[in-house]
């Protein structure tokens, strides 16, 4: 795979950018977003057309490759978009919208506005299959996030925080859940859903764990009030390491992430650990794949 720096030609140029947009969602020839047609549309060359725009053989409908995407309308140029995708899914923590504003010459509101459309194009919006299986280990943990209300009345120890749950499978991939609470009738029906029952779960002895015996034959427990942290394979050693990720990137990238909008900072961390084993411009590629059907307007953003 051909490794892309900032100055590559995609990033620079609205011709180049369209031309690999349109290699990537379109290998097979040009979609017809509006009928699903493949491969009987043309090109409108004339001098009252812009560049890239097609016409359906099929329906007569016009279209560009940026339809029916979260790029469609925008007046951002399209290299400016591969080059914020791009830019998201080469560091391991993320990049600021301050930064994406002065990086890409855009206003700081259209910058933050970028970046939470692409995290809708990384976030998995279903999960289709289930982790684990016999033989393999899922881990389970829950972490907090930010000081909004601590001096509320009433409130204590954890109980302002917004609440984050994950499942881990060790060598696997990574599912991020935004919850309410962190008790057993939340996250058991979570687990139960997510995880093949003969997966070996590990956790720690918070409550809210309790009795997951009966749900799966081989679940194993770290005490962490005992000062215990492993136990042959019995550890959360790999989630604890997510996590700290995950923390290093909201505290130290993003600082300021509202519990309406953690969902997709969390399924953008989600998304990185689940490609970290391929290139950078791999994983620009698929996030590039996933931007079909996920336009975000500014009343729902």
């Amino acid at each position: 795979m051909k490794k892309f720096s900032i100055n590559s030609p995609i990033f620079q140029d609205e011709t180049k950018a369209r031309e690999y947009l349109e290699a990537i969602r379109w290998p097979d020839g040009v979609v017809c977003p509006h009928c699903g047609s493949i491969g009987n549309a043309y090109a409108l060359n004339g001098e009252a057309h812009r560049s890239g725009l097609y016409k359906c053989a099929d329906c007569r409908k016009q279209f560009s490759v940026t339809v029916g995407t979260l790029f469609e309308r925008s007046h951002v140029p399209l290299h400016k978009w591969l080059l914020t995708v791009h830019l998201l899914c080469a560091s391991k923590k993320g990049h600021s919208s301050h930064q994406i504003h002065r990086m890409i010459g855009v206003t700081y509101k259209t910058a933050w506005f970028m970046t939470h459309r692409i995290r809708e194009a990384m976030k998995d919006p279903v999960f289709t299959s289930q982790m684990g299986g016999g033989g393999k280990v899922v881990e389970v943990d829950e972490t907090f996030w930010g000081n909004v209300g601590k001096n509320k009345p009433g409130s204590h120890g954890w109980s302002h925080k917004e609440k984050i749950f994950s499942l881990v499978e060790r060598g696997g991939g990574v599912r991020s859940f935004h919850v309410e609470n962190v008790a057993a009738k939340t996250l058991k029906p979570i687990m139960r859903e997510q995880i093949h029952k003969d997966t070996a779960i590990m956790s720690d002895d918070m409550g809210g764990y309790k009795g997951l015996e009966s749900d799966f034959p081989t679940y194993g427990v770290v005490c962490h009030r005992r000062g215990e942290y492993v136990r042959g394979q019995i550890h959360t050693n790999t989630i604890e390491n997510y996590f700290s990720i995950l923390k290093r990137g909201l505290t130290g990238v993003y600082q300021h992430v509202g519990a309406n909008h953690l969902r997709r900072y969390i399924g953008e961390f989600d998304f990185r650990y689940n490609h970290r084993h391929i290139t950078d411009i791999e994983r620009t590629n698929i996030a590039l794949k996933g931007i079909e059907g996920k336009r975000v307007l500014y009343l729902k953003a």
